[in-house]
């Protein structure tokens, strides 16, 4: 027995050694299969909340559902709310937001430049928009000055620009509204004031339905909301179509941006990258109506300067 002693221990540090090597190698499997890399990877977490645009507001949810859905992304909470791209500007520099969703460039809203120079844009598609009446109105194209003269007041009845004998309804959108800032800088080229009588509205999808239901009405909406019930107007003869719009012939469009204060985190930066990957951006833009940043053939500055 006592001759066998010897042999007995040295087995045993042989098998413990076994063990302890076969304990490193299960650990670095494991951080390799995390990023296949062979390297630990970090597990992002946190809460995003992007505010603003009702114009971006579709391709931001459905994006952030997706988004979560990713295992990798599943401790990081995405939450979208609406309220017009001045909302959404104000509460990503005063920190109440993460991302300030809008359709103007900062500098179109914020007055302070300081606040201005904090944000760091972040550019995800582009959005055009269209004029809209109820089908009953009897034009289908209208020009610059005759959208001019209907929101600004001038002209009340359709008939005067060739429709039918109706009373124009203007369902307009608040002075906060990313869409109506854009509306009224590329489609009548000046800011109107609010037409007495004129209905207001705080959301798209609230100027859809009154639009379409009732009789007279006019507004302008996104490509994103646009479906046969109702009738979408040329615009100087042109169509509001991605080709259009890509190549510069159709004026009324807009970046939409995600704008963060600073840098943004790894989470929310995470997102972002997210939301331009070609699985977004070729799937989940188009459908939603908006146009891909890579299928644009011309650029704007804030001024509104085609730049290229």
């Amino acid at each position: 027995m006592f001759k066998k002693l010897p042999f007995i221990l040295m087995t045993l540090t042989f098998v413990l050694v076994l063990a302890a090597c076969g304990s490193k190698n299960d650990a670095g499997t494991e951080g390799a299969a995390s990023n296949g890399s062979g390297e630990a990877a970090t597990e992002l977490s946190g809460n995003i909340l992007a505010v603003g645009s009702t114009a971006l507001l579709p391709l931001v949810e459905q994006a952030g559902q997706k988004f979560m859905a990713v295992d990798e992304y599943k401790n990081v909470t995405v939450q979208v709310q609406g309220g017009g791209s001045g909302t959404g500007l104000t509460q990503v520099s005063d920190g109440q937001a993460t991302i300030g969703n809008s359709d103007v460039f900062a500098e179109e809203k914020l007055e302070d430049e300081a606040k201005v120079k904090e944000l760091v844009d972040h550019q995800v598609a582009v959005v055009a928009m269209a004029p809209v009446s109820n089908k009953d109105a009897g034009v289908e194209d209208l020009t610059k000055q005759q959208l001019v003269d209907i929101f600004s007041g001038k002209v009340k009845n359709w008939k005067d620009v060739g429709g039918a004998d109706k009373a124009i309804v203007i369902v307009n959108r608040p002075s906060s509204s990313g869409t109506r800032a854009t509306f009224e800088k590329y489609a009548l080229g000046a800011k109107m004031g609010d037409i007495q009588g004129s209905i207001q509205e705080d959301s798209s999808g609230n100027v859809k339905k009154l639009v379409s239901e009732t009789p007279g009405a006019i507004g302008y909406l996104a490509l994103s909301y646009l479906d046969d019930s109702l009738q979408v107007l040329k615009y100087e003869g042109v169509e509001a179509t991605v080709e259009n719009v890509e190549a510069g012939t159709y004026p009324v469009w807009a970046y939409e941006h995600m704008y963060t204060k600073g840098e943004p985190d790894a989470a929310t930066k995470a997102f972002l990258d997210y939301i331009l990957s070609d699985e977004i951006q070729q799937n989940d833009v188009t459908e939603l109506g908006y146009i891909p940043m890579s299928g644009m053939k011309v650029k704007r500055d804030a001024a509104g300067n085609v730049v290229e």
